[in-house]
């Protein structure tokens, strides 16, 4: 496989480190709010990045952090917590948030048929673990420790700018009026935050004889070390990640542990609708559940999303998703064809759809080659395994009373009772089933 990597801005051959296991990190939801379709993109693309990995032959251990403390308003330290912020906002506490929002995405995430991880983990599950990696970071000397938290001194890290290529000469200069100057460094972040006097901030922890509470960017590197090891092979999220949290996780890790903390770093891009940002300000912020009630299935949506590539500038429209969503009838109706008429399996067919995949999660292509290609249940099958669509379910055939409604269908138009016939073709609509007449005989094809 071939895969675009960050840390060296190219597309390289990926080799695992150990080829009986690849270890697999995704930056995962912060859990005070419903997730947008274009959140949910993300992970689609990362199961897609799984799949592929598995249809090449690893075995994957993956972990998905869960955010649910520590994730200001602002990515710089700065702002209320989302949690609390999301409390306050639904008078619950910030644990019946977190809990309802986990409980929310994980039931989108079923629906979109995306792999288990190894683990979803809560980062309020770590903090011995968090607190334990800010210890080893003083011990280092790579932090100090002003009013309101503990900070890493990112001048200790030589190589911070590399990651995202940053300027930091020129983020100092732009840097805000209300900057902190008790920050050493603009660039410098919280891996411990106290809460302030009068400070409503319902979780928190007693660290340094100080109520606090772990800064966002330190659980993804806690979570990595305690479940996955020191290094791991392929690091997942958005491109919003690059410049400061993703270029942070590697700075502390790194620092921690001395060692590297993943050796592949893969982001996909964003999503716009209609050309314009995900805005609520906008009105054009959609849940699975808003397309379900324009009769768009979580299925249709991956489909759209597939169809792309996932480092690709995507804009999203409705009529493009109905176009995805026709794509997705076809490819069904074309599997209960091939499983009718007992087509042959087609080698070649694989092998390119295999080649596009395996060149950087080239889906476009490999959508493009199924949609040219004449195909045989067990291919189906394959790309169903590839891409989770749940195109066959357990089999695409159909069950006993279809079967005899279309026998005894046959029968009236043999006998030519066309008033039968006919009555039977409504009762198959009402089932969603429709008979197409070919030269090679009847076939029976979904409607929807």
């Amino acid at each position: 496989m071939k895969l675009y990597n960050q840390l060296t801005k190219k597309i390289e051959n990926f080799e695992p480190k150990n080829p009986n296991e690849v270890k697999v990190y995704t930056c995962g939801p912060t859990v005070y709010s419903y997730p947008h379709i274009g959140n949910y993109a993300a992970y689609i693309y990362w199961d897609f990045l799984t799949r592929a990995l598995e249809f090449n032959g690893y075995k994957i251990k993956r972990v998905i952090n869960l955010t649910d403390v520590g994730h200001l308003v602002s990515d710089a330290d700065e702002g209320e917590d989302k949690l609390e912020k999301g409390a306050k906002r639904e008078h619950k506490t910030v644990w019946e948030i977190a809990d309802f929002y986990i409980k929310d995405f994980l039931e989108n995430y079923h629906a979109l048929n995306l792999l288990e991880p190894h683990k979803f983990a809560r980062a309020t599950g770590y903090i011995k673990e968090e607190e334990e990696l800010v210890d080893a970071l003083t011990e280092k000397g790579c932090t100090y420790e002003i009013p309101d938290g503990v900070y890493y001194d990112t001048s200790k890290f030589p190589t911070y700018a590399d990651f995202a290529r940053l300027d930091l000469e020129n983020l100092k200069a732009g840097a805000r009026v209300d900057f902190s100057s008790d920050k050493r460094n603009v660039s410098d972040f919280a891996v411990w935050k106290f809460v302030k006097p009068g400070e409503d901030h319902t979780m928190q922890w007693q660290y340094l004889d100080k109520p606090g509470y772990p800064g966002w960017h330190l659980e993804c590197s806690a979570i990595i070390h305690k479940e996955l090891g020191e290094t791991i092979d392929i690091h997942t999220g958005g491109v919003d990640h690059i410049p400061i949290h993703h270029t942070n996780e590697i700075a502390q890790s790194e620092a921690a542990y001395g060692k590297k903390l993943s050796y592949f770093w893969m982001h996909c891009d964003f999503i716009t609708i209609d050309g314009q940002k995900i805005s609520k300000s906008l009105g054009n912020v959609y849940d699975l559940k808003d397309l379900a009630e324009r009769g768009f299935s979580p299925m249709d949506y991956k489909i759209w999303v597939l169809q792309g590539h996932y480092r690709g500038d995507r804009n999203f429209t409705f009529a493009d998703l109905a176009a995805a969503k026709t794509r997705h009838l076809n490819w069904r109706n074309r599997i209960a064809a091939s499983y009718q008429k007992r087509i042959s399996d087609n080698k070649e067919a694989m092998d390119k759809i295999t080649a596009a995949v395996s060149d950087d999660l080239n889906s476009a292509a490999a959508f493009a080659i199924i949609d040219n290609s004449k195909l045989s249940t067990s291919d189906w099958a394959r790309i169903d395994q590839l891409f989770g669509l749940n195109l066959i379910n357990d089999s695409p055939d159909i069950n006993d009373e279809v079967k005899q409604l279309i026998s005894d269908r046959e029968e009236a138009r043999k006998n030519k009772d066309y008033a039968k016939s006919d009555e039977i073709r409504d009762k198959l609509v009402k089932l969603n089933i429709t008979i197409k007449d070919t030269p090679d005989g009847s076939i029976w094809q979904y409607l929807n």
